[in-house]
């Protein structure tokens, strides 16, 4: 009997090893037609290349605008995305240059850009390909069936914003102070002190993720922001997305949509969100490149119409969520050119925006910092921050700080009498002590109460009234 089962179990071992063998080859059959790259797929050919775009016939059948496609020739494979679609030919932005690319080669078409997030990408620095540009592991990406597109939620389905937060900058919290979900904007000219206050404000310990968007930033600056100016703390709960000015436009263009989309996934799992974005106003200049090399015609300054949809496009996707869900605030700066607050971006942005900051370069010369002209900026939202006590104080520093400013050529001039207008005589010992008080620079600790502070300060000062 032992000698028939040994014969037994030898007899069945060819079997059950051929069976394994076939079920090994059927599986490495199965992963080879699961890469997209073994796949015959259908394409086309490049017939036509500019510096910033070039056409391709063959896939205006398959062809919808964003989707992204594969370029394929001497210089290896490159990416871009569709812009316009025509009868016989597309229009595709390249991610890298126009001049890797060469007539007649290949190009496919890879669908829609999928940005899946996950918790580990905090801490992180990626570019708008979603690709990780701080030399660490690779990013973790969950399956795109297993991540949920977010959808943003409708007019009435949104939560209403109503709780206040303090941001540790005390000119903020004071005159223009936030809530959860609000769309700030930080309205600056160039080298005034927008980068060094959106610092500040992602520092805040009210988010539980910040986002920040790093659009057409100097390439040099960009490690100096994130190591030192958000530093090691706040950076461990930051996800940054960088578009450096070399890059092309597609890149920083896309790299705001993005930064979004990671934040919108955040803002799904119940997060309260901090999107910091540097600028819109380069976001714009990217879309305006684009849309010019599709022919589109200007129509304010240079810019085509679709710049101001795409806008609101970008800023309404952030507020607050879903019921049961977190919230987006967004805080948007917008480099000014010329200084011209009434430019055509600033003048959309600040529309759709929920509040506005202005930083003023003679305060900056003055040395004030941050350089925040408290009667220009406001916050809509504002009296859901404020107790009523707050409200009459903030009112009341407004009209000293608007007396003291309507007055100053008067006194420089030496036509200034005091005892002649009681309240110009409070505004003129109160207001200069105010400045001081407000003045805050990153390395200062953020200000738990801003309001006790500003009494502080102006108590602990000989010619202190408290009067105001």
């Amino acid at each position: 009997m032992a000698t028939g089962s040994s014969l037994l179990r030898a007899s069945e071992r060819p079997a059950d090893a051929g069976q394994t063998d076939r079920l090994s080859a059927l599986e490495r059959v199965c992963r080879r037609f699961d890469n997209p790259e073994m796949l015959l797929s259908r394409g086309g050919r490049i017939a036509e290349i500019s510096p910033t775009h070039y056409k391709v016939r063959g896939l205006s059948g398959i062809a919808r605008l964003g989707d992204i496609v594969e370029q394929r020739g001497s210089a290896g494979t490159r990416r871009g995305e569709i812009v316009k679609i025509g009868s016989d030919e597309v229009v595709v932005a390249p991610f890298e240059r126009s001049a890797d690319a060469g007539i007649d080669d290949a190009v496919f078409r890879r669908g829609p850009l999928a940005v899946t997030p996950h918790v580990s990408w905090r801490g992180r620095a990626i570019d708008a390909l979603t690709r990780a540009i701080d030399g660490g592991p690779p990013l973790i990406r969950p399956n795109t069936a297993d991540n949920a597109v977010a959808v943003t939620p409708g007019a009435m389905a949104r939560q209403r914003v109503g709780t206040g937060f303090l941001t540790g900058v005390r000119v903020i919290d004071i005159f223009t102070p936030l809530c959860f979900g609000q769309r700030l904007g930080i309205f600056a000219g160039s080298g005034v002190g927008k980068s060094t206050l959106l610092a500040m404000l992602a520092g805040a310990d009210a988010f539980d993720t910040v986002v920040v968007a790093l659009i057409g930033e100097r390439g040099r600056e960009v490690r100096e922001f994130l190591e030192d100016t958000i530093g090691a703390d706040s950076m461990a709960k930051t996800v940054a997305v960088v578009a450096t000015s070399d890059e092309s436009a597609m890149m920083r263009r896309r790299a705001p949509d993005t930064a979004m989309a990671v934040a919108e996934h955040f803002r799904d799992q119940g997060h309260r969100v901090l999107l910091v974005l540097d600028s819109i106003t380069r976001f714009a200049h990217a879309l305006r490149e684009v849309a010019t090399g599709t022919g589109e015609p200007p129509v304010a300054r240079g810019y085509p119409a679709s710049v101001f949809t795409d806008l609101p496009k970008l800023l309404e996707r952030a507020g607050p969520g879903a019921e049961g869900k977190g919230s987006i605030t967004a805080i948007i700066s917008v480099l000014v050119d010329g200084d011209d607050h009434n430019d055509p971006v600033a003048d959309s942005v600040r529309g759709i925006l929920d509040g506005h900051v202005v930083l003023d370069r003679a305060l900056a010369e003055q040395g004030r910092y941050p350089p925040v002209n408290p009667l220009s900026s406001i916050s809509r939202l504002a009296d859901k921050a404020w107790s009523a006590e707050q409200r009459m104080l903030v009112t009341r520093l407004k009209s000293m700080i608007a007396r003291f400013e309507d007055t100053r050529d008067i006194r420089l001039l030496g036509a200034y009498q005091s005892g002649a207008d009681a309240e110009l005589d409070i505004a003129v010992r109160q207001v200069p002590l105010i400045y001081e008080a407000l003045t805050q620079s990153p390395r200062d600790r953020a200000s738990a109460d801003p309001f006790a502070d500003l009494a502080r300060h102006l108590k602990g000062k000989p010619n202190g009234d408290q009067g105001n």
